[in-house]
């Protein structure tokens, strides 16, 4: 079946540049070669079937409306030797504590500003910074971010590197258990002879961590109360929401279930109101409180903010952490990493070039066409242009707005992603992927094993969202004790 698949100039997951297997994907490889034709597309279709019957479904948004699509899904793994996804976690728990001593610091002392490490407008003019709303305020055990997926990347020469991080809403977490359920009910062949490292815990690690995070001014000797406030059914990671609620067996709520009474933060339940000490929220920061925010929010909870301000509630991830990874600061978090730790970063960033540069500007308009535009704060993939698959007109457009606004946008390389075989519509192709590892912090930091491999499952494309036409795969760690099953 992989007879013609080419390699090419890229970093291939799987395969070399003569046709053959990596040592680690050999046994997979056999295993695909004893499926007929007929075989595999029969597992292909009960995959998505799969998807389908369970509801994993995300939104796409467009300018005429929503649409619910269920997310396309791939059965060839991402399999990552234990010794590389060792030098992962080391990476992923080093920033992932810079970036928190940033956070704690931007609101409280500022060294790093007074530092002379990080320009004082590049925070003050950033629109996800509110120390106007919680400047001063200490939240548990320190702790702004509860949740971060951090999206990797691996250059044409198989090195790791961040590509961005995401410390508001991260969402992604439930397919990586439904892949993994998915791949075991349609693979049970993959998973009788090998080591792959469990998920099994990981969903407790997830709940101790949100209720390790208790409020200053909590209840003594009470159990605390832990809620899922989401935005509603509308919400494109809605099924997000529902599975991790449910899976740490805690309420979903919305923003009309709960009440500020003394500021302190009930939720609405047929005994009456109970007490509500940790919110992990999946609404932006914006529409959080109606009082403190934007007063058009019909999605939030007047007097939340007073609440929290006074620690009689948590809530995770931390207020104003949009400030941490909008995609300038990303441009400093090596800089934070040696600051804060003094310690050189495991995991590089991808260079990335500044517009509001004059020198970085004149460079980035004469080679649009080979570069990668970003803007600083939108996700998705969305209002960004890939330079090598843009026409003329497409660039045009962006000179104009880059022009008009030059501290709105990034430039950076175009990386050659890594790619790995997928097989859709009776073949096999290779496709770019990239991997969002989940870090999870509560008294311990922990990352959970394997993540969510994206891949841009349209053919040559750059772009691994979902909200883009991506799908997932399995990520698998293979693990050294020979009795360990995922």
């Amino acid at each position: 079946m992989l007879t013609n698949y080419k390699t090419g100039v890229y970093f291939d997951e799987m395969m070399r540049g003569d046709g053959q297997p990596k040592r680690h994907y050999q046994w997979f490889y056999q295993l695909v070669h004893q499926f007929s034709e007929r075989e595999l597309m029969n597992k292909h279709e009960t995959a998505q079937l799969n998807f389908l019957r369970q509801g994993i479904t995300f939104t796409v948004y467009s300018h005429t409306g929503g649409t619910e699509r269920t997310m396309p899904f791939d059965f060839v793994p991402i399999i990552i030797p234990r010794g590389d996804w060792e030098k992962i976690e080391k990476g992923m728990k080093q920033r992932m504590s810079a970036l928190n001593h940033f956070l704690d610091d931007i609101y409280h002392e500022q060294r790093i500003v007074e530092a002379g490490v990080i320009p004082r407008d590049l925070i003050e003019n950033n629109p996800y910074y509110y120390d106007k709303q919680i400047g001063g305020v200490r939240v548990p055990l320190n702790n702004h971010i509860f949740l971060a997926g951090v999206d990797l990347i691996r250059d044409e020469n198989g090195e790791y590197r961040v590509l961005e991080d995401n410390l508001r809403n991260p969402s992604g977490m439930s397919y990586v258990f439904q892949n993994r359920y998915v791949m075991r009910q349609v693979y049970p062949e993959l998973f009788n002879q090998h080591s792959i490292e469990t998920l099994e815990h990981q969903i407790s690690e997830l709940h101790q961590s949100l209720i390790s995070q208790v409020p200053l001014n909590a209840e003594p000797g009470k159990k605390p109360t832990a809620v899922l406030l989401t935005p509603g059914i509308y919400n494109s990671a809605y099924y997000d929401h529902v599975f991790l609620a449910q899976q740490m067996g805690i309420e979903l709520v919305e923003g009309r279930d709960l009440v500020v009474n003394d500021d302190i933060v009930y939720m609405k339940t047929t005994r009456g109101l109970q007490r509500v000490d940790i919110i992990y929220r999946r609404i932006d920061d914006d529409f959080l409180d109606p009082e403190a925010f934007r007063p058009d929010s019909m999605l939030g909870v007047s007097g939340l903010l007073r609440a929290y301000k006074k620690g009689n509630v948590s809530i995770l991830n931390g207020i104003g952490n949009g400030v941490a990874d909008d995609k300038a600061m990303y441009v400093y978090v090596p800089d934070m990493i040696r600051f804060y730790l003094e310690e050189d970063p495991i995991i590089p960033n991808v260079e990335t070039y500044f517009l509001s540069d004059p020198d970085r500007l004149d460079y980035v308009l004469e080679n649009i066409d080979q570069l990668v535009i970003k803007n600083v704060g939108a996700s998705g993939g969305y209002d960004m242009l890939i330079g090598p698959q843009s026409d003329e007109s497409e660039q045009e457009i962006f000179k104009k707005k880059i022009l008009e606004k030059p501290s709105q946008y990034i430039a950076q390389p175009t990386i050659k992603l890594s790619r790995a075989p997928a097989y859709q519509e009776g073949r096999f192709y290779p496709c770019h992927v990239d991997l969002r590892v989940f870090v999870m912090s509560g008294e311990q930091m922990n990352v959970l094993p394997g993540g969510l491999s994206r891949v841009a499952l349209k053919e040559g494309s750059l772009v691994v969202n979902s909200s883009q036409g991506g799908g997932g795969k399995d990520t698998w760690i293979l693990s050294e004790s020979g009795d360990q099953h995922a």
